[in-house]
């Protein structure tokens, strides 16, 4: 069963929640047995009873003691613990009595009312819920403006406002993966070494000495359509991901291409971060960005190179579907795409 078990009273798991949303950064939710109970500083902010597994995908909770001052917070808290403790849950139904404070949660549809008075959380949109992993301040989508470039029609992108982009806890790991801007100060060195690498320049063909690598950066973070990505593992950064927006890419002519598709191109630098277990936390995690962060895209795009197997198998594990091959001037290439819809009813945000 997805839920802990009443009569396990071995089990217990201290999960940290990390997220912008939470008014002073961090929450600690506790699963011991049956009882849930999320902290702040240690102090007690909401106590929970797991009730019943309804069925192998839902699980019934009671709610029986809550800060009035922290309801939506402990409560977000809650479902992403469960949900990330038993990925197989796709929904929760949580009773509680005369609960406040739960409008715009309601109106993002984070939660449901159901028919019983009971509230209803399911993992498809919860985890669509962009507050709780993007770190910026706002979250609305960009407002559409048509601009030309180049002779390409394509919305006005948002400007880089801030540094740190996504942070997500990896429980299978123990460790806190997140994602940030590229900033040449810090990052160049690592990037030089990453790029130099035999089995990175095998596909990137992007090997060259610091100044060369620099003005690559450069260009980079000044051209609005790409947004170079470090992505770091408790703080240590592992590798590159050079996200753009498709619609102004050389990939746009190879396909029927929206607006806000988004593309990747993905390195890990450090060998130490190799391996199935490090892979699914930042595969899964840097396309749950790309879907996080802005509502309307609806599919990722990627272009491996078409001998790149290892890679087009990762791609297949990852809900990529594989669309053709097509010839680039440099190589040719296998299209693939994930969509949304599949990403998050399918929950491959969890272990692959």
């Amino acid at each position: 069963m997805p839920c802990p078990s009443k009569s396990d009273q071995s089990c217990y798991t201290e999960i940290p929640v990390f997220a912008g949303t939470y008014r002073n950064g961090e929450l600690r939710v506790r699963l011991k047995g049956n009882m849930l109970s999320v902290l702040l500083d240690g102090q007690l902010r909401m106590e929970m009873t797991i009730l019943s597994c309804e069925s192998p995908t839902s699980v019934r909770c009671r709610l029986f003691s809550v800060d009035q001052g922290w309801v939506g917070e402990t409560l977000l808290a809650s479902c992403e613990a469960l949900f990330v403790q038993h990925p197989a849950l796709e929904q929760l139904v949580i009773e509680e009595e005369s609960l406040t404070g739960l409008e715009s949660l309601l109106n993002d549809g984070v939660f449901r009312r159901k028919s019983d008075g009971t509230l209803l959380c399911e993992a498809e949109q919860f985890w669509q819920y962009a507050p709780l992993w993007l770190t910026r301040k706002s979250h609305g989508a960009y407002p559409s403006k048509l601009v030309m470039t180049n002779g390409i029609r394509h919305p006005l992108r948002p400007e880089r406002n801030q540094r740190e982009l996504y942070r997500r806890f990896i429980p299978w790991l123990g460790q806190t993966l997140s994602f940030r801007i590229a900033e040449i100060n810090e990052d160049l060195y690592s990037f030089n070494r990453w790029m130099n690498n035999p089995r990175v320049a095998l596909f990137w063909e992007e090997q060259g000495n610091l100044e060369q690598h620099r003005a690559y950066l450069e260009r980079q973070l000044v051209d609005p359509h790409t947004l170079p990505v470090i992505g770091c593992f408790d703080g240590t950064s592992f590798g590159y991901f050079e996200i753009y927006w498709a619609k102004e890419d050389r990939i746009a002519p190879f396909y029927d291409v929206d607006n806000y598709d988004r593309g990747l191109h993905l390195l890990v630098g450090e060998e130490a971060f190799r391996g199935k277990a490090f892979y699914t936390a930042w595969f899964s995690s840097i396309c749950h960005y790309m879907f996080l962060d802005d509502p309307r895209t609806r599919r990722i795009v990627c272009e491996p190179r078409h001998d790149n197997h290892r890679q087009i198998a990762n791609f297949d594990r990852g809900g990529f579907a594989k669309i053709k091959h097509f010839d680039f001037p440099h190589k040719r290439a296998l299209l693939v795409m994930l969509w949304r819809e599949r990403f998050f009813s399918e929950r491959l945000y969890r272990p692959l």
